[in-house]
């Protein structure tokens, strides 16, 4: 489901590193090779690049790219380039210092999208960078926020069981007992307990239950059921589509970063970069079904240059 292209033969990685060395030498830089080599070079590809580029040249390649790049372009670049978990530990930091409900998202991406293997790793490089814990920032950021603090502490903290068994017995229960504390208007503890304990399979079948056992989505009932606290229930509904369907959530981030009076590069570059080799395909043929455009032509349509240059070449348009 990737959509990044690499080569048939790869060059060796001395090669790639002369490469991006000589696009950094010289007068200006050249940041079509940059696109080249990094853009068609899988996350295993550009560890070894990186650690290569080091060993040759005594210099951090991410140091050297931040010194020669700049703005959206540099942003995308750094991101793609650096490994996967410290790139969403940094995310995260970034993201709880705003605490913006957009923020929020991101951790909810991080936690909602990832195996369980990665969540793992992207906290213990988060202590290693920030010399405090994702569960302690999360804690302090949010402390006179209960539900939601209590909410995203569980997400983060959780380890699901990633294979395809599901009891089914345990579906109906529990779906049952969803459905009971969303009409009773009470539905945070037992909603965040189920989110932030069972595997991806099992809360699929409990949202498939619930809609053909009481006739409505879950994500549906809450809205008409919700009770005051709006937020938590935005911030629910979030989790519960990144968790059923990542595909329709980050369709929606691109969407909502292009449509309007300018555009969310931040948004926009987070969603590409960050799931370009997980289920970008799925989530180019949701954003075409959903919007009748092509995420291709909206992404030319809304940035220009090396910037539009690398993201069209992580969508495997280039």
């Amino acid at each position: 489901m990737s959509t990044i292209t690499i080569p048939d033969i790869l060059p060796s990685l001395k090669e790639d590193c002369m490469r991006l060395r000589k696009a950094f030498q010289g007068f200006g830089t050249d940041e079509k090779a940059i696109i080249e080599v990094l853009g068609h070079r899988d996350a295993r590809n550009r560890a070894e690049i990186s650690r290569c580029y080091y060993m040759l040249y005594n210099e951090s390649l991410i140091y050297r790219l931040k010194s020669e790049l700049s703005g959206d372009f540099q942003r995308a670049v750094i991101l793609w380039t650096e490994d996967p978990s410290k790139r969403d530990a940094e995310l995260a930091h970034e993201a709880l210092k705003r605490k913006k409900d957009q923020d929020i998202w991101v951790i909810l991406e991080i936690a909602c999208s990832s195996s369980s293997d990665h969540l793992i790793e992207v906290r213990q490089t988060y202590c290693l960078l920030f010399h405090s814990s994702l569960e302690e920032d999360i804690e302090s950021q949010f402390a006179q926020q209960g539900q939601l603090k209590e909410f995203l502490l569980r997400l983060v903290s959780s380890y699901r069981y990633e294979g395809d068994d599901v009891d089914e017995q345990l579906v109906k229960s529990e779906a049952n007992s969803l459905f009971c504390a969303i009409r009773e208007q009470q539905p945070y503890h037992e909603v965040i307990r189920v989110l932030s304990t069972r595997s991806k399979a099992h809360l699929n079948a409990i949202f498939q239950h619930y809609k053909q056992e009481y006739g409505i989505s879950i994500i549906e009932d809450i809205e008409c059921n919700s009770t005051d606290d709006k937020k938590l229930t935005s911030i629910i509904k979030v989790a519960i589509c990144c968790l059923q369907s990542p595909e329709k959530h980050f369709a929606q981030v691109v969407n909502t970063s292009i449509i309007g009076f300018g555009t969310d590069e931040d948004s926009l570059t987070r969603a590409i970069v960050t799931r370009a080799e997980i289920d970008m395909k799925l989530i180019k043929e949701e954003y075409k079904n959903r919007y009748n455009r092509t995420l291709h032509d909206d992404v030319v349509g809304d940035t220009s240059g090396y910037y539009r240059d690398f993201l069209l070449t992580l969508l495997g348009d280039k």
